[in-house]
C-alpha cells in the first residue's frame, strides 16, 4: 500500500478537530470517584507456570463497578525488594492470555502486570473478564456499545478498569508505586493514553500506535476495522452521527493526551489504515508533557514498528523507572 495520510511535515503540526466536552474533567472524576466506592480487592496467587526465570501471579482485583478484573503478574524470579512496574493494556479483541506470552518486561528485570479486557479475549489471545453490562445495539465489536450515551459506553467501564489495574499492580508488595510506566499497543496504547491523563504519577507511559484517538478524523479517513464500526452503525442508525460524535468526545486520547503528565514514547506508522498516523500525531501534538518522543516507521502499516518498537522502549524506559 502507499502513503495515504498526511505527509510527514504536516503530520507534526497536525491539530485535532476534535471537540473537548466542558465537563470531561468532572464526568471523569464522578467516574472514578463512584469506582473508587468500592474496595479495589487485589489478590495476588502465585502459580506453577514451569518457568524459571519468572514468577507468576494470576490477578483478580475490582474495576468497573466492582466487577472482578482478571490479570498476571509477572516478576522476576526470587524477587525480594520493590522493583519498578510496567503495567500493559491490550489490543483490540484480545484477552490476558497464557503468562508465558509475557517474559518482554520481566526479563529486564521489571514487574510487569498484565490487565485482561473485559468482554474481549476471543479474536487473537483468550480472555478471562466477562463485561456483566449490556447495551443497546450496537454493531459487532466494541467501539458502538452505549454509543449514544457517555454513561453507557463501553470504554467508560474499560478505562475505569485501566485506572484500577495500575492501583492493583502498586497494591503488591513487591512492586514499587512510585516507579510504574503503563504501555500498550492500537486498542492498549489508546488505553494507556487515558491511564496517563487519569492517573496524576505515572512515571512514563508509551502509546504504540494508539488506537482511539481524534475520532472525528479517524472515522471519517480510513474503511478499516474497527473505526468503521461508528460508520457502519451510522449507516444503519441515520440522524445520530451528533449524538455519537459526542459520546466519543470523552474517551479521545487527543484530550487525555492534554492532560499527559509523564514523560511519553509514542511511535506512528505512515502506512498505517488502522490508526493512521495523522490520529496518533494529533495525540502526540497534544500531549501536555515536555519529555515526548514519538518512533516513525515509514513504510509499516499497523504492525507499526513490533520488535523494534520494543527495543526502542526497552532502551528509553528504564532511564524513566530508576529509583
Amino acid at each position: 500500500m502507499a502513503l495515504f495520510d498526511l505527509p510527514i511535515e504536516a503530520l507534526r503540526t497536525y491539530r485535532s478537530r476534535s471537540a473537548e466536552p466542558q465537563d470531561f474533567d468532572a464526568f471523569w472524576t464522578k467516574t472514578l470517584d463512584a469506582a473508587h466506592a468500592h474496595d479495589l480487592g487485589a489478590r495476588f496467587e502465585q502459580v506453577d507456570c514451569r518457568l524459571s526465570s519468572v514468577d507468576v501471579h494470576d490477578v483478580t482485583f475490582a474495576g468497573f463497578g466492582g466487577h472482578p478484573v482478571k490479570g498476571w503478574l509477572v516478576l522476576p524470579a526470587g524477587t525480594r525488594e520493590p522493583v519498578p512496574v510496567v503495567v500493559e493494556f491490550l489490543s483490540y479483541g484480545g484477552g490476558r492470555g497464557l503468562p508465558h506470552t509475557h517474559l518482554l518486561w520481566a526479563s529486564a528485570g521489571f514487574g510487569h502486570f498484565v490487565m485482561d479486557t473485559r468482554g474481549q479475549g476471543s479474536n487473537w489471545t483468550t480472555g478471562d473478564t466477562p463485561d456483566p453490562v449490556g447495551s443497546a445495539p450496537a454493531l459487532p465489536g466494541f467501539l458502538t456499545r452505549g454509543i449514544e450515551d457517555p454513561h453507557e459506553f463501553y470504554y467508560r467501564r474499560l478505562f475505569t478498569d485501566a485506572v484500577r489495574a495500575v492501583e492493583a499492580a502498586r497494591a503488591h508488595p513487591l512492586t514499587d508505586a512510585s516507579r510504574t510506566a503503563a504501555v500498550g499497543s492500537s486498542q492498549g496504547g489508546g488505553i494507556t493514553l487515558a491511564v496517563g491523563g487519569l492517573v496524576p504519577d505515572l512515571a512514563a507511559i508509551a502509546p504504540d500506535v494508539p488506537f482511539l484517538c481524534d475520532f472525528p478524523r479517524a472515522t471519517t479517513l480510513t474503511d478499516r476495522h474497527p473505526y468503521r464500526e461508528v460508520g457502519e452503525y451510522l449507516r444503519t442508525h441515520r440522524g445520530r452521527t451528533e449524538q455519537a460524535a459526542r459520546t466519543l468526545a470523552y474517551f479521545d486520547g487527543v484530550h487525555f493526551a492534554a492532560r499527559g503528565r509523564a514523560p511519553a514514547l509514542f511511535s506512528a506508522a505512515l502506512e498505517d489504515q488502522t490508526c493512521p498516523p495523522s490520529t496518533v500525531f494529533a495525540a502526540f501534538n497534544a500531549y501536555a508533557h515536555e519529555d515526548k518522543h514519538i518512533e516513525v516507521y515509514d513504510f509499516n502499516d499497523h504492525e507499526g514498528g513490533g520488535p523494534f518498537q520494543e527495543a526502542a522502549q526497552l532502551r528509553w524506559l528504564p532511564g524513566r523507572l530508576t529509583a
